[in-house]
């Protein structure tokens, strides 16, 4: 499930309170007072077998006796009671549940079985269920506060969600004493069914809502969430702060990658790739909250700092730089206005110091000139307090100056500062009261940009893997799982490589040292011997590695000392035999780590460092969620810090960065491609201006735990396919990829005008390269778009077809556009028989359209598939066609 039936929680016409008190301290007596008090407007009932009358309600004693069937039900009765209420209230017909109740999956075996029957009670009913042990829900625009938490909130456009219930108390707390308020706040406890998925697909959409901030322990449904999460930051900014950033990874990682790969290190790469901001601590997410609750005209990151005193601008800039933020450049213009303003002894730069004597008519012409400068995004104004000039009076100017430009303020101290910042909360402005929260808050708002702009960053082209290599290297796969084993040798994980482009040195394996001499004088000298085993994954630290060996003799000696070596080290290990291969020569590389971790919460991620024996150690990596472009790679390299090392330094050349970019994205198709892919390392791969080099690798294997393990679904190659029109046409078909932006920017600019206003109801005024990339960057569990090709080779785009699903995946949108004279040759119609096929394929119960009146092929042809009219929303002009899909 996801946003099904979750609308009663947030506008209930009617609550009822089942475990309700007169108690004053038990949870029911609190819940039913806070509904009271924050004045819902719709029908409170109490539900408690005393029955009687509870603040002035009539108490009901069973929910057999209430009136009607509650839209919204609040359980506050012990665990144990639970199942049955669900399963009552879901017999009359209610939809929403909040369950208040401890006891359940946190607790034990015990509890587990409880929560498995509350939700094979709520089943049968499409009953939705927040908790269990949960604070409650809060939406203070419906005056609807189903809780209880200490406050009444006040209503405003932010929503936060919670699985803790001490931070929704400890947030509400703070924001009602800074005047911020919000949409919704919802404790969500245990999870044991409305989960953080389903409740950003929810806000997403949510007109009220204008930003979502999340307080994340666990993600239970990975896909789903990434699915509602990319869907949402799109629209609005979405904030995450997630503790247990220091979790310890699993020790028994085969590899360098999986030991490096932890899981928060996912996490992490999980909201990156969502384009959400991640804040470390509730400090941030305050500061964050007191941004994001004001209104904010973002237009870019450089920042203007005016100040009364020198030694706090130094203060802000440090801060500002820590934080990646830009310390703006001020014109010679603005330099000669505020020259015309301020003493002879102002700074003259950014930050802009006032002098510790400047009085409000001063912070008002500088803002003003601040403000007029086309190098200025946002202005923070600092003001420390002094016995020669009011500060109370220097806020009031600055809030009369109404700047055009995002205004911050931080106004050092207290007493006259306190009501200083009272004047900016009261107007609307944020504020700070150190110059590192007000940079930090700038800075949330800056990065949310940088997030936006990359969503919408259309990356070069890329070739895909063959379908014959990865056939290949499936094969490979396949024939080490069924022989029983866990791992690929040294020898078949470089051919796995080979077979998705990435090179390797050529390794053979030899079963004895005698092998070993003839295979290393075959391949080459200097010679190196690995020691192949199975129970030996860091063969260094074993003593199963020799370098450097110059004839057969000295291979000889090394594969007699190894073996001992290795059998001491590690005793009772599978000796299996050795690999060789010819000494690799790569002047001026660096080592680098490359590999694929399956993640536990998020599955296959990809990780890239600074490799070498001693990786854990540096521990310099960064990690990304599969699948992978161009944009991305370079995102990830930038995340390390030997990134600048591969830009070249005195003698050292530039290392090929494409070429490491190829290796991320192949091992990205192959997380995707192979499933027994459990772990993958390549350690250490070589870097140079003249490419890479796989030196060694390895792959340990497993039977996948879930058939989709991608947390976003990879390209689909599988629909890649042929449609043929009536005259005997043939159109490749495929579905849409991120570097099709171009293309499809270049293909809605060549289509005729008429066309363009019946598939889009209107014309486009405007074909900006954000919105190709948009309608190229597609989530493949919900969307689909299908490209269709002139035939020939090279042929141009000669059609697209689109499909959007609910995020329920009941019904799904369609659009189709062709380039002009298609229509008739069967194009169309092979689309959307395609497109009906796809969706059916889906589990999709009904597709959709909004169709011009205009476009009679259009609607002819729908009727001819088996659509029919709908009544609906369509504005004039506009037929709604629908088809239901058995």
């Amino acid at each position: 499930m996801s946003i099904r039936n979750l609308q009663p929680f947030f506008t209930p016409r009617s609550v009822a309170v089942i475990g309700a008190s007169l108690r004053e301290r038990a949870v029911g007596h609190v819940v039913l007072k806070n509904l009271v008090e924050g004045g819902f407007e719709g029908r409170v009932w109490p539900v408690n077998p005393k029955g009687g009358a509870m603040l002035g309600l009539p108490a009901f004693a069973s929910v057999a006796d209430l009136p009607a069937a509650p839209d919204l039900a609040v359980i506050c009765t012990p665990a144990a009671t639970v199942p049955d209420l669900v399963a009552d209230l879901g017999a009359r017909g209610t939809k929403a549940v909040v369950v208040i109740s401890a006891g359940f999956g946190e607790t034990g075996e015990e509890g587990r079985r409880l929560q498995s029957r509350m939700l094979e009670a709520a089943r049968p009913h499409l009953l939705r269920i927040i908790g269990p042990n949960c604070v409650g829900v809060l939406a203070p625009g419906a005056r609807l506060n189903a809780s209880f938490a200490h406050r009444q909130p006040l209503a405003g456009d932010v929503a936060f969600v919670s699985q803790s219930g001490a931070v929704i108390t400890t947030v509400l707390d703070w924001a009602s004493a800074r005047g911020i308020g919000f949409s919704h706040m919802v404790s969500t406890g245990g999870m044991a069914d409305v989960d953080f998925g389903d409740l950003v697909d929810f806000l997403a959409n949510d007109p009220g809502t204008a930003s979502i901030l999340l307080y994340v322990e666990q993600i239970t449904h990975a896909a789903k969430f990434m699915s509602a999460a990319r869907a949402a930051a799109r629209v609005k900014p979405v904030i995450v702060i997630k503790p247990g950033r220091h979790e310890a990874a699993a020790k028994a990682a085969y590899s360098h990658t999986g030991a490096l790969a932890g899981s928060d290190a996912a996490y992490d790469a999980a909201f990156r790739r969502a384009g959400m901001l991640r804040v470390m601590n509730l400090a941030d997410l305050f500061d964050a909250m007191e941004t994001l609750a004001r209104p904010w005209r973002h237009r870019g990151d450089r920042l203007a700092i005016l100040t009364n005193g020198g030694g706090v601008g130094v203060l802000a800039v440090d801060a500002l730089l820590d934080e990646g933020g830009v310390l703006a450049e001020l014109a010679p213009e603005t330099i000669r206005a505020l020259d015309a303003v301020l003493p002879e002894t102002w700074s003259r730069a950014n930050p802009v110091d006032i002098i510790g004597d400047a009085p409000g008519e001063r912070y008002a012409a500088a803002l003003k000139a601040l403000d007029a400068d086309p190098g200025v995004d946002a202005i923070l104004a600092m003001n420390c307090p002094t016995a020669i000039a009011d500060g109370v009076e220097a806020a009031r100017a600055v809030l009369e100056a109404r700047p055009q430009k995002p205004l911050l303020t931080c106004w050092l101290g207290e007493g006259a500062a306190a009501q200083a910042r009272k004047l900016f909360e009261a107007a609307g402005a944020p504020t700070y009261e150190t110059p590192g929260q007000a940079v930090r808050a700038f800075a949330v708002i800056a990065a949310h940009r940088r997030a936006q702009a990359m969503l919408l960053h259309a990356p070069p082209p890329s070739g895909l893997v063959t379908g014959a290599a990865r056939a290949a290297a499936q094969a490979l796969v396949a024939k080490a799982m069924a022989a029983g084993r866990d791992a690929l040798t040294e020898a078949e994980s470089k051919q796995l490589l080979e077979h998705y482009g990435v090179p390797a040195v050529p390794t053979r394996f030899a079963a004895d040292a005698d092998e070993a001499v003839r295979t290393a004088a075959e391949l080459g000298f200097p010679a190196a011997l690995k020691i192949v085993s199975p129970d030996v994954p860091h063969k260094s630290d074993a003593g199963g590695v020799a370098l450097n060996l110059k004839d057969g003799a000295a291979v000889r000696a090394a594969a007699g000392t190894m073996l001992k070596a290795v059998a001491k080290a590690v005793p009772g290990a599978r000796l299996e035999g050795f690999s060789v291969q010819r000494m690799a020569a790569m002047p001026g590389a660096h080592e680098l780590i490359a590999g694929v971790a399956d993640d536990v919460t998020f599955g296959p991620v990809v990780l890239f460092g600074q490799g070498g024996t001693a990786v854990e150690v540096i521990a310099d990596k960064a990690v990304a969620l599969p699948p992978l472009n161009r944009v991305l790679t370079d995102d990830l390299m930038r995340r390390t810090r030997v990134f600048r090392l591969l830009q070249g330094y005195r003698d050292r050349l530039r290392a090929d960065l494409d070429a490491i970019a190829h290796v991320l994205m192949r091992l990205g198709e192959m997380a995707a491609d192979i499933p027994e892919l459990a772990e993958l390392d390549i350690n250490p791969l070589w870097a140079s201006a003249g490419g890479v080099l796989a030196l060694d690798a390895r792959v340990r294997l497993a039977p996948p735990a879930r058939r989709d393990r991608l947390a976003i679904r990879a390209y689909p190659h599988e629909l890649e396919t042929a449609l043929s029109g009536a005259g005997g046409e043939t159109w490749p078909v495929r579905p849409v990829k991120p570097e099709d932006a171009e293309l499809l920017a270049a293909f809605i600019a060549g289509c005729a005008p008429e066309g363009i206003r019946m598939r889009f109801l209107g014309g486009l005024r405007a074909r900006p390269a954000s919105l190709a990339a948009r309608l190229a960057q597609i989530d493949y569990r919900r969307e689909m778009a299908f490209l269709a090709f002139e035939p020939g080779d090279g042929g141009a785009l000669a059609a697209v077809a689109r499909l959007a699903a609910d995020p329920d995946n009941e019904r799904a949108e369609f659009a189709i556009l062709t380039r002009g004279g298609l229509e008739a040759g069967g194009l169309e119609a092979a689309l959307m028989r395609l497109v009906m096929e796809y969706a059916r394929k889906q589990g999709i119960g009904a597709v959709f359209g909004e169709v011009s009146d205009k476009d009679e092929g259009m609607i002819a042809l729908c009727m001819k598939l088996g659509f029919a009219r709908r009544p609906g929303p369509a504005a004039p002009g506009v037929t709604l066609v629908e088809a239901a899909l058995g």
